[in-house]
């Protein structure tokens, strides 16, 4: 049998979450256009009858301008400390930023797997330049090319990593998907929400909590608090007679039910949390602080 965690590690905006639910088969993470996507650790758990890929997606790597970011950048030294393998992922036309980041990573006896993603918008000297100097950078990474939206050579990163997965009994039960809860997957859903529907400073002062899931047969009733730091903000996600709001709820509603297989009953409500990105408590709240 072979099992083990595979961290998804890299800058923000290289399609680290594509990737994983490319290889998970199934939409876990969050995707926009927009950095700082991922705020925690996502776990998607693929199982075969002799092996177990358990994969990580952490938040993409910033320079902290907040407790919430010191917190984002903590996940990432957890999967620094507890990876079987890691998946480095980069793009054809950046340079990982933080070098810190990648020599703990080179320095590790962790295999690696280094990822070129989306060279569908590159050509093809571009990318062997690139694969060059990977693999001078990392002398024993594993370099693959790939698309992650296109699906090209999705398939061979996950052979890559079936074989170099260690031998070890599976961790979590063969029916398991992931760790986390409906309710972490429906806040997760509103928020992506946000990001794809607000602009500028909006969606990072947001943060999204479920007050109640209750399931009845045939259709689930959800509420949600959507946290801001200012009335000013909350304005603006309500939007002219409420039309900013009414669209989120749609759209969010949409998805949920995709993603549940069950119509739902979802309504939003909006609280001002003064700088709650500077708050230890709320960050506790919203499960952000790490575990000892």
């Amino acid at each position: 049998m072979k099992s083990g965690f595979v961290n998804i590690i890299g800058n923000p905006n290289v399609g680290k979450s594509t990737l994983m639910n490319a290889l998970v088969g199934e939409r876990l993470s969050i995707i926009t256009s927009k950095a700082q996507t991922t705020r925690k650790r996502v776990m998607g758990i693929v199982n075969g009858d002799d092996f177990q890929m358990i994969y990580t997606d952490t938040p993409g790597i910033v320079n902290p301008a907040n407790k919430l970011h010191e917190q984002m950048m903590g996940f990432i030294g957890t999967a620094l400390q507890d990876a079987d393998l890691f998946l480095l992922v980069t793009e054809v036309g950046e340079s990982f930023k933080n070098r810190h980041v990648l020599q703990k990573v080179v320095d590790s006896r962790v295999p690696v797997i280094l990822v070129i993603n989306k060279i569908d918008l590159s050509d093809q000297q571009t990318i062997q330049e690139k694969m060059a100097y990977w693999q001078e950078e990392i002398p024993r990474a594993v370099v693959i090319p790939c698309s992650a939206t296109e699906g090209f050579n999705v398939g061979k990163i996950f052979d890559t990593v079936l074989e170099l997965l260690p031998e070890h009994a599976a961790y979590f039960p063969q029916d398991e998907l992931t760790d986390r809860t409906m309710r972490f997957f429906v806040s997760e859903i509103v928020r992506e929400k946000i990001l794809l529907y607000y602009q500028k400073e909006i969606p990072y002062s947001c943060e999204v909590a479920v007050e109640s899931y209750e399931e009845k047969e045939g259709i689930d009733n959800i509420s949600c608090l959507i946290f801001v730091e200012r009335e000013s903000q909350k304005a603006i996600l309500i939007g002219h007679q409420g039309k900013a709001i009414k669209k989120l709820g749609i759209e969010a509603r949409k998805d949920i039910e995709e993603f549940t297989g069950k119509r739902c009953f979802l309504s939003l409500h909006i609280k001002v949390l003064k700088d709650w990105r500077n708050s230890d408590r709320a960050l506790k709240q919203f499960g952000y602080a790490l575990e000892d």
